[in-house]
């Protein structure tokens, strides 16, 4: 793997490895779903990422540092698109981002696959190897991530296949060297508060812990907790509890299954948000 390059302290202590490209790609946990913009547009934990990783090189820049100077500001490329399986993952989004040869590549996906009526795990996971074998040799570093499920009885029928995949990855990541960020165990993740009402996608406060955590992961200081529990809330009535799963099933549910039946896709005819490794400032992201 290439090396992102360091900046020691003054005191000689050696400092967070300086970031200064970022690739990330998936399907809609990466593009930022269900952290909604007031102009409707999703943010997520990769951009609000970004912009951590981005203020770090700059205050880099600003020091004196025994190394090369950066000869350019921190890049960020967002390849990710809602619903994509991990083969189109594989197809469409793997060798750009291979090419890109950032310092750091983030890559979620499969768990899409996981919650199909049919899936062949053999293959998801070989998939999921191919593309791993192709990011790990150009970046800096990799990043995969046990994805977070949310507590309630939708998950059960898929939570057998979902603990299979990430048993891979964590071998995976053995044998690439790559690093993995634990969301699924023992966490608040799973917490319905911390998920959008169609409960597939962390809410704004979801994916702000995601972001913490994944900093974390690559050696920065902890700005927040990211594990605290929620503070306990009242009980919802049974009424109030019935009327949210028929808002649900109304309104997130039904489209869902609509789309399965006839082989549509949440991310049919979209494009990624930020296509191109291109430069972000710390402050371009809301």
């Amino acid at each position: 793997m290439n090396t992102a390059q360091d900046s020691p302290e003054a005191s000689g202590a050696r400092e967070t490895p300086v970031i200064r490209s970022f690739v990330a790609i998936g399907d809609s946990f990466t593009e930022g779903m269900s952290d909604r913009l007031p102009d409707g547009s999703y943010r997520g934990w990769a951009d609000l990422l970004a912009r951590r990783l981005a203020t770090h090189a700059a205050g880099a820049a600003a020091r004196p540092a025994s190394g090369p100077p950066a000869e350019e500001g921190f890049r960020y490329a967002n390849l990710a698109v809602r619903g994509k399986l991990i083969g189109q993952i594989a197809a469409e989004q793997v060798d750009a981002a291979a090419a890109m040869n950032a310092d750091l590549v983030t890559l979620v996906g499969g768990l899409n696959d996981t919650l199909r009526p049919r899936c062949d795990m053999g293959r998801v996971c070989g998939v999921l190897e191919e593309c791993v074998g192709k990011l790990a040799p150009g970046c800096g570093q990799l990043v995969l991530m046990r994805s977070p499920g949310r507590n309630g009885p939708g998950l059960e029928r898929y939570r057998a296949r979902m603990e299979h995949l990430f048993e891979f990855i964590d071998d995976l990541a053995g044998r690439h060297g790559a690093a993995v960020v634990d969301l699924y165990t023992g966490g608040p993740l799973a917490d319905p508060r911390l998920w959008a009402d169609d409960r597939l996608h962390l809410n704004g406060e979801g994916h702000s812990r995601v972001a913490e955590a994944v900093c974390q992961q690559l050696g920065h200081s902890a700005v927040s907790d990211w594990r605290a529990p929620l503070a306990p809330s009242p009980s919802q009535s049974w009424v109030a509890r019935r009327r949210a799963d028929a808002r649900f099933t109304r309104e997130h549910l039904l489209p869902w299954i609509g789309r399965r039946l006839t082989g549509r896709s949440s991310g049919d005819g979209r494009t990624p948000k930020r296509p191109e490794l291109t430069a972000l400032a710390c402050e371009d992201t809301p």
